[in-house]
């Protein structure tokens, strides 16, 4: 296995490229560790060294560190670990080892967003918000359908009213294009063409 190229990714922070292919990032001393030169063999036991035990090491702790401040999902984290140039196996080894300790469940965090945001989102808002997290469509539905046979739902109708509050709209005075300009900041926002008519006391296809 041959170095090919060094490339300086960030300051102390390198790029290493083998048999003409980017292999993984390290850290200065490290190339000075494993004795890692451009057109220099790596050393089969160095290469293993370093795709076995320390970048797997560095993707927990890179890992650990994101949770400190806040929760992520696994896709997020296997985002995070790819945009840091780990290996495959590096990422796989960092996710299995935070599921096994839990410190990473996308059903909790699923069900925490919902009652969280409940209060300030369309339940369509939400359901795309987790989505774009990657959080699987039928792990969101069946979160929603088991908080609602709890009793715990959002109320709508008193969101499109405390948005209406909030932008001073009257609707015994709004001009038909302020409330084209209304329902379509609502539906925006996720809120249903109905739901939102009957609070605009308009009708959907009026705007």
């Amino acid at each position: 296995m041959i170095v090919n190229q060094i490339e300086n990714l960030t300051k102390g922070r390198y790029k290493i490229y083998i048999d003409e292919e980017f292999a993984f990032v390290l850290y200065k001393g490290e190339l000075n560790l494993y004795n890692i030169k451009t057109d220099n063999e790596i050393e089969t036991e160095h290469y293993r060294e370093i795709m076995e035990q320390v970048l797997p090491r560095r993707a927990k702790i890179r890992c650990m560190n994101l949770l400190k401040s806040k929760d992520y999902t696994e896709y997020q984290l296997r985002k995070k670990l790819r945009e840091g140039y780990y290996p495959v196996l590096s990422i796989e080894s960092a996710i299995e080892y935070l599921k096994s300790y839990r410190y990473i469940d996308d059903v909790g965090y699923t069900r925490r967003y919902v009652e969280y945001h409940l209060s300030d989102k369309s339940m369509k808002r939400i359901e795309a918000d987790l989505l774009n997290r990657g959080i699987d469509k039928h792990l969101i539905y069946s979160i929603i359908d088991q908080m609602k046979q709890e009793g715990i739902k959002s109320n709508e109708n008193q969101l499109i009213s405390e948005y209406i509050r909030k932008k001073n709209y009257c609707s015994n005075t709004a001009s038909f294009q302020e409330k084209q300009k209304m329902f379509a900041f609502l539906y925006r926002k996720g809120f249903s063409g109905d739901e939102i008519g009957k609070l605009l006391d308009i009708t959907s296809n009026s705007v």
